[in-house]
């Protein structure tokens, strides 16, 4: 570090000419002349955590740094020296905006250095997205490189292709990419299917459908099951002798996602209806999640709940999910404000150790204890004091809550209050800057969702210092510390003043939702849950990522076997034949997976039966691809029609396992064996 420092002061006494023509031959030199190139063209000397942060970096590691360290510019340093040891590099960041101002902003630092860069954004033709791909650093979403990738694998000719070789990648908002998105499968789809008809039967005979005579309600599982009254109304009303045989599977399978879709789907929290349209709520972020969709049942069965016109959901040609997109870069690394309590699923799923980064100035913002309430009612009566108490010292309030129903909500009572505010969702996210700008002026109150918990920095106004600072008030607790975290880390940013505060009640979704019928009332009660659940969820990745794996290598394998053909002049009637071969065998797999585990049923272990009979699957599909390729098996000419792309929100009605365990309680207790 001294090295360093010593080396960029003596790089800052040289002119703009000689610093260029110098070409650095270790890490440390590297980093001298990038943090003296920072300085002189940008004006922002980076402070000793910050080179600390990117050595960290340039290792394959993930360095944790808290809010307003200044990530963006330690990004620089260790792209920097990725690119110097021969790396084409991809800084995937959290959204269009960041991926293009970054790159604009560091632009001239990059090329000062001898490094070209640009960015893709959603909006980009594939001509734009192919030049941008070319530079040494490409700032982007890792959905939009997902996306470029699953068109690759779709390419009818060479010229198509988008993406060079995978080589180096930087995650910014590692936690949010590599934990909280990682599972979320990117869809290509396409084809001319039809909306489907049931949808608006089942949606109607949904509504009319009695909780406990027709059907039974599982909120914590999120599972919903047919009576058998229940069974027989779905019989009558689609026609068919068997739910659950034949055709009756497909009304089965529609009634289940119009039931979910009723009862546990709900306006204003989950998802938001604009413009004619549904919308989800990212659930971490509070955002609309631009361009993502529940599976295809299930997002028509929302449309049709909702009176909305039924969209297509087309045939799915290509998926991927973002832990297996990162796995496909040789070189890894990641910066975040909160990584340290996921340390074990970043070593296990990506090889990436976590380091610690201190602070350039210590934190002195104040963290007080929770206040739990026995009813939800209580807990907001006390917010709304709370906030009335700290407006009146003219200190700047942020609220954090946990839907836009409840944003909306408080909102209200704080008006009942007399209380002048600002309110930033969903529905305001074209106001979000401005809002943001205003929210750490004295006196400012504003109530958000998830949208200012992350990546939003507050500047503190004239004054606001030395009242105390911003004060951040949380009204729930989220599944995942980190997320309270990051929504604690608004406040008290380099050094300022601040303090932050939860209230939390017995009647919170994250209380409900996992039985917890009676808890300790204090901070330590409610973080045991919060840890149980992060158990929990750790433990269904590790699930998921034994199946996804599978056909995950699956997928590789075939697919460079299609690259191959498409390189070697394969015709486009034969590239179509080998995508629809490919379709097929997703949609097959798909079908085992989501039966498998009622085979233990029989005394057999489902992941191993998953293995055996997808391994068969495959087996067949590489025969049949022979024979394509042999000329043995006839390919008729075809069109594919248009493609489109989404993000398919993962395990939708819960996870396989408690599906199944739920189903498996309600069997027994209907025959007998085990009491109600």
């Amino acid at each position: 570090m001294e090295r360093i420092g010593a080396a960029r002061e003596k790089l800052l006494e040289k002119s703009d000419a000689e610093l260029r023509a110098l070409k650095p031959e270790t890490r440390e030199e590297a980093f001298a002349l990038a943090a003296a190139a920072c300085e002189g063209l940008l004006g922002l000397r980076l402070h000793d955590v910050q080179i600390l942060g990117a050595l960290a970096m340039a290792e394959g590691k993930i360095a944790e740094m808290q809010t307003g360290e200044g990530k963006t510019l330690t990004a620089v340093l260790a792209v920097y020296e990725m690119v110097r040891s021969g790396e084409r590099v991809h800084v995937l960041t959290a959204n269009d905006y960041l991926a293009r101002r970054d790159a604009e902003w560091m632009g001239p630092v990059y090329r000062f250095l001898g490094i070209s860069v640009a960015f893709v954004t959603q909006s980009m033709s594939p001509e734009e997205r192919r030049e941008a791909y070319r530079a040494d650093v490409t700032y982007a979403t890792p959905n939009e490189v997902g996306f470029d990738f699953l068109r690759d694998q779709l390419a009818l000719d060479p010229s198509e292709l988008l993406l060079p070789e995978f080589s180096a990648v930087l995650v910014d908002e590692a936690d949010s990419i590599l934990v909280d998105e990682a599972r979320i499968p990117l869809v290509i789809a396409g084809g001319h299917a039809a909306a489907e008809d049931l949808a608006g039967i089942m949606a109607q005979l949904a509504a009319q459908m009695i909780p406990g005579l027709d059907f039974r309600l599982d909120e914590v599982q999120r599972n919903v099951s047919l009576t058998d009254r229940g069974i027989a109304r779905v019989e009558r009303a689609a026609g068919v002798a068997n739910l659950f045989e034949g055709d009756g599977v497909e009304a089965l399978a529609a009634i289940e996602a119009a039931l979910h879709a009723r009862m546990l789907l709900r306006r204003d929290v989950d998802y938001i209806v604009r413009e004619g349209a549904i919308e989800l709520v990212d659930e971490f972020k509070g955002r609309v999640a631009e361009n993502r969709r529940w599976p295809a049942g299930l997002q028509t069965a929302l449309e049709a709940k909702e009176g909305l016109r039924l969209r297509a959901q087309g045939r799915i040609l290509g998926s991927i999910t973002l832990q297996a997109l990162m796995r496909l870069y040789p070189v890894r690394c990641g910066m975040t404000g909160t990584a340290a309590t996921e340390a074990q699923e970043f070593r296990e799923f990506y090889e990436l150790e976590v380091v610690e980064i201190p602070t350039h100035r210590p934190v002195i913002r104040e963290d007080r204890e929770d206040f739990v309430f026995t009813s939800r009612r209580a807990k907001e009566r006390a917010v709304i004091k709370a906030i009335g108490e700290t407006h009146a010292l003219g200190r700047p309030v942020l609220v954090g809550t946990a839907s836009v129903a409840e944003s909306e909500r408080l909102s209200a009572l704080v008006a009942a209050a007399g209380i002048p505010h600002r309110v930033l969702n969903a529905r305001q996210d074209a106001e979000e800057a401005r809002i943001i700008a205003e929210a750490g002026q004295r006196g400012a109150v504003t109530i958000s969702t998830n949208m200012a918990g992350r990546g939003t920095d507050i500047v503190l106004g004239e004054g606001v210092a030395e009242l105390g600072g911003l004060h951040v008030i949380g009204t729930n607790r989220h599944e995942s510390r980190r997320i309270d975290h990051q929504l604690r880390g608004r406040a008290g940013r380099q050094g300022d003043p601040g303090s932050s505060q939860f209230f939390v009640s017995l009647e919170d979704d994250l209380l409900i939702r996992f039985g917890i019928q009676q808890w300790s009332l204090d901070s330590e009660g409610v973080e045991s849950v919060q840890r149980v659940v992060e158990g929990q969820n750790f433990e269904i990745r590790q699930m998921l990522w034994k199946y996804d794996g599978l056909l995950e290598s699956h997928r590789q394998a075939f697919h460079e076997r299609r690259r191959a053909m498409l390189l070697d002049g394969a015709e486009p009637a034969v590239l179509l034949a080998i995508d629809d071969l490919w379709a097929d065998h997703l949609a097959d797999v798909k079908e085992l997976r989501d039966g498998i585990h009622w085979r233990s049923w029989g005394g057999r272990e489902p992941f191993y039966e998953f293995v055996r009979d997808a391994e068969e699957m495959y087996q067949n599909l590489l025969s049949r691809l022979q024979q394509i390729q042999s000329g043995e098996e006839p390919v008729e000419e075809r069109e594919r029609g248009a493609t489109w792309t989404y993000v398919v929100t993962d395990q939708p009605f819960g996870t396989i396992g408690a599906r199944f365990a739920r189903n498996l309680g309600e069997k027994l207790r209907e025959m007998g064996l085990i009491p109600r």
